[in-house]
């Protein structure tokens, strides 16, 4: 079961995507006309008059199951879980429309809901996304649905917007990760794939708390795009990564007394191999740390430095 949060402005749109898809069914609804869809879509927006100020007043929200639990996936089901659901994430006294598509592989139905409840208030969204996963996992622990096989399987190409753009972020990660052994090249392989970093640190001094990924017009903290790229975890890997270099360069130590041929090709060997691994950006194994350390120090400094105030001489 995966939830994907959409907020929109045009109720025309959405509901007609919804309702006009092959197969749709509608499971449930509430404070809606559903004699036609043009009611329907009336009915949502007079409740969006009442509070005008809020554009995107368009809840939409498909829930997506696994084909291994379509058996159980009966309609009554389907509508038991996507009520569930908007009850946990407080999706409540508004209108919504809950309407199943039968035209892919995988169990899914859409909700559409009003984010202007019946008072003129408006349904919260904040942290949505992180309470979707949550929500999600809960009822899938509660009624033993299927888990999906990750975000490696997921058709990046059918995705829009934000969602689109965290896959590729994602991707961009997971394949950079291994290749990079400080953070300077990690820095260097997503910037060639259109993804840039952004350091979170705390107060004013060059402690990294938390990272960030942008690409295009769209920012993700690590641990949204995926848990095991927070900081701290994506540091442990870049660290396990310098020191596994470092593990396979080191001159087994049966070689040295085999002759002293042997042994000065060997350390021409390995100093070669210092080169080739650290002549990229000039940081030796011996002193890795410190210049990781020094290169995040830099960077700070730069987005803090601002420019000088040129001063007005007074007559």
């Amino acid at each position: 079961m995966i939830g994907k949060i959409v907020k929109g402005r045009s109720f025309k749109g959405c509901i007609s995507y919804v309702i006009d898809a092959k197969d749709a069914k509608i499971l449930a609804s509430e404070g809606v006309l559903e004699t036609d869809k043009g009611s329907i879509i009336n009915s949502f927006y007079m409740q969006s008059l009442l509070n005008p100020k809020l554009s995107k007043c368009v809840g939409h929200i498909p829930l997506a199951f696994s084909p291994d639990d379509k058996e159980r996936l009966t309609d009554q089901f389907m509508e038991r879980l996507a009520k569930e659901y908007m009850k946990a994430m407080g999706i409540e006294n508004t209108q919504y429309l809950i309407v199943r598509h039968n035209n892919t592989s995988h169990p899914h139905l859409h909700i559409v809901f009003n984010r202007v409840d019946n008072d003129g208030k408006t349904i919260s969204d904040k942290n949505d996304r992180y309470r979707n996963e949550k929500v999600c996992k809960q009822l899938k622990d509660k009624y033993n649905l299927t888990y999906g096989k990750g975000k490696d399987n997921v058709n990046v190409q059918k995705l829009k917007g934000a969602e689109q753009t965290k896959y590729e972020i994602y991707h961009a990660i997971k394949a950079a990760l291994p290749k990079a052994k400080n953070w300077r090249q990690f820095e260097s392989l997503l910037d060639k794939q259109g993804v840039s970093i952004e350091y979170k640190r705390k107060g004013q001094t060059d402690e990294v708390q938390g990272i960030s990924f942008k690409k295009d017009n769209h920012s993700f903290k690590g641990s949204d795009v995926d848990r095991k790229f927070s900081y701290s975890k994506l540091d442990a890997v870049l660290n396990e990564n310098n020191h596994s270099q470092e593990q396979q360069i080191i001159i087994p130590a049966e070689t040295q007394n085999t002759g002293s041929n042997l042994s000065e090709n060997i350390v021409s060997g390995v100093a070669d191999a210092l080169s080739s691994v650290g002549g990229l950006f000039d940081i030796q194994p011996s002193n890795q740390g410190e210049n990781e350390a020094e290169y995040l120090r830099q960077q700070a400094l730069k987005k803090k430095k601002k420019p000088e105030k040129r001063r007005v001489m007074r007559r």
